[in-house]
Parts: structure tokens; sequence; C-alpha cells
């Protein structure tokens, strides 16, 4: 039955909870899914579906509901419908939520408290190391991390949750088994283990353009806020941020520099509402979120701060000493990749355990 609601196009939960309640109110009884099926197209339509929707119960492709079982049955996916108690809060008070979530990986975490962070597709590398590191504070404090699975900002903060060994939800614009972009697909297997992966559409689902801004209303309806890392003036990105808005969430916005185009999104969401944000906390503060682990977000600094540091923190604090030192110095002095020290780095700026010297050279605090 839930496969058949996941080729009825355009059904959403709104629809599909409306239906069933119309029918339990009908009967004695609560008929379930199992009332929508067998009914003429009429009678559907009375209940509040469209005539497509209606169509596609009334008469369901039984050769690709086959094929799309054998699917499921093999990759493991979950099928969560609207009227199922695990279909998750939050998005199911968005008007226009599917009636139907395919997810592979953990469905309990769609009901945890998430942060969106969404980004351009090309940002710049510091753009990058903000995003990873940003998400592996968030997370680290006890906040899912959702996001796109995109290239760039998406790929970053995906990657900064999963690091920091906190799970990460990916929400498709195909099928869970198109996973786009191809590149990506180590990423969605790591993301499938830690969080989930979830999608709207059925098997086969390729890439479509308008099917990716509208995703972003799962996006933002999924989460407690979101958070724009670097955007220019018509990103995508800031479509998620409309609909959070929208939808009654935070929207924060990283500032940046006036010279750099990829902060000219997130400075007219600032001048719009956005909360501006330059630390975790400020997301946490406003979020008013119960940090599971306030020492990650900056209560301790300094010297004091390396005494939880795990073993590569405190290599790379060995390596820096006391005197100013560059990435690629550190690089060299520690062994380990340039990406992990640029990234480490900027963790420990935002815990005020080292600063910027002169010449772009870190120096301890």
């Amino acid at each position: 039955m839930r496969l058949a609601l996941g080729r009825a196009p355009g059904l959403t939960a709104q629809q599909l909870r409306g239906a069933l309640a119309a029918l339990h109110g009908a009967r004695a009884g609560a008929p379930g899914l199992q009332g929508l099926f067998g009914q003429c197209r009429s009678s559907l339509e009375a209940l509040g579906l469209t005539a497509a929707a209606g169509a596609a119960l009334q008469a369901p492709d039984a050769a690709r509901i086959a094929a799309d079982r054998r699917w499921i049955e093999s990759e493991q996916i979950s099928l969560i419908d609207a009227a199922d108690p695990r279909y998750p809060p939050l998005l199911a008070q968005a008007p226009a939520a599917p009636a139907l979530l395919y997810v592979k990986g953990d469905v309990a975490c769609l009901s945890s408290s998430q942060l969106a962070m969404v980004g351009s597709r090309n940002p710049t590398q510091p753009g990058q190391r903000t995003a990873h590191a940003f998400a592996g504070v968030l997370s680290a404090a006890g906040l899912t991390i959702t996001s796109g699975l995109a290239l760039g900002i998406d790929a970053a903060s995906h990657a900064g949750a999963l690091d920091a060994g906190g799970p990460s939800i990916a929400v498709l614009a195909t099928g869970i088994d198109a996973i786009y972009p191809h590149q990506h697909r180590g990423l969605a297997a790591r993301i499938a283990v830690q969080g989930a992966l979830v999608s709207e559409y059925p098997p086969g689902s390729a890439p479509i353009r308008a099917n990716f801004p509208r995703r972003n209303r799962i996006i933002s309806a999924l989460c407690l806020g979101t958070l724009v890392v670097e955007a220019a003036r018509h990103s995508g990105s800031l479509i998620t941020a409309r609909l959070a808005g929208e939808q009654g969430r935070e929207v924060f916005a990283i500032p940046g520099s006036i010279h750099n185009p990829l902060a000219r999104g997130c400075h007219a969401l600032i001048r719009s509402g956005a909360k501006l944000v330059e630390s975790a906390a400020d997301v946490l503060s406003e979020l008013k979120f119960n940090v599971q682990q306030q020492h990650l977000i900056g209560s301790r600094g300094g010297a004091e701060a390396a005494a939880w540091l795990d073993k590569d923190y405190k290599i790379l604090l060995d390596a820096l000493g006391f005197e100013p030192a560059s990435l690629n110095t550190l690089v060299e002095r520690t062994g380990l990749p340039s990406q992990s020290v640029a990234s480490m780095l900027l963790f420990l700026e935002l815990e005020d355990v080292v600063g910027l010297h002169s010449g772009g050279r870190y120096l301890r605090l």
C-alpha cells in the first residue's frame, strides 16, 4: 500500500491525513491505508485527493510496484507515510510535506533536533572550512546537521558532522538509487551509516532541475533553523532560507568580506532579519538548544580547553608551540593532511585556543 503512495503524483501529507480522517469518520473502525484502495476516482477526489493522485491509487501499476518492492527489500529502505508515528513531527507541520518518505539509514534521526546548513556549490576554501568546523561543533553539541548533498557547502557540512562522530541527514532531489552528484556516492554511504538519506521520490527518479529547489522545502521544514554559510545574491540557498522563514523557523547567516561576492546573499539575509552568526554559540543560544557538551561551544578557552582535545589536536598544538606558524609549516610538522589541519585550526579559533597572527600565521592564545 505504501509503495503505491510513492507513485501517486503530488500527494501531500496533509491530503493523505485528511483522506484517512474522512474514511475513519465515515466507517466503523479505522480502515487505514487499505481503505483508500478500491475506491472509485470520484470518491478519492471527494476525499480531497487530486485527479492524478486518485488515478494512481485507483489503478496502481502492479509491475512497477513489484519492482519498487524488490528494491526497498534489497536496499533496506524504510517507507514512512504521513500517518506513521515515525513521520518527522516538524515536517508534518508543512503544508506541502510529501505523503511518503523513502529513508535509508536511521529513521529515528529524522525526529531529532536538526539544523540545516546550506550555501554555495562553488564556495571559497575558507567558506568550506567554516562549514566543516561549524558542523563539527554543532554536531558535537547534539544537533543533527541536515543538508542537500550538493557540491560545496552542503558536502562540507555533512562531512563536518560525520567527522565529529555525529549524524547527518541528506535530503535528495532524486531517488535514493540515483545519488547526485555521482562523486558524492561515498559521502552518501557514510551518511546512510551515521544518519539517513531521505527522498520523496521513488526509485528511478533521475536528477531534474525543478526537483532541486522543491526538495529545499523538506530540508527547511525538518529543522529548527537554517544556517547559510556562503551564498551569492541569487543563490538557491536563499530559497531554503526563505522557506525556513515562511515555516516559522530561525534563519541564520554568516557574514563575510564586502569584497566576496559569495557573502552578498548572507548580507542580504541579515538585512532582512536573519540572525548574524559569528560562532556556533550564537546558533545554539538563539535556538535555546539544550547543549549536551557545553565545553564544545566555548565555555572553556585557552590552555584549559586543550585538556579535552583529542590526539590529533594535541599533536597540532604541540607542533604550533608558542611561536607563530603558517598552515604549511604545521602540515609539515604534523604530517596531517592540509585540509584536516585547516579545519582543526578553524575549530581552535572558534574555541579561542588559537588566533590569527600577522602574515596569515597562527598563534596559541
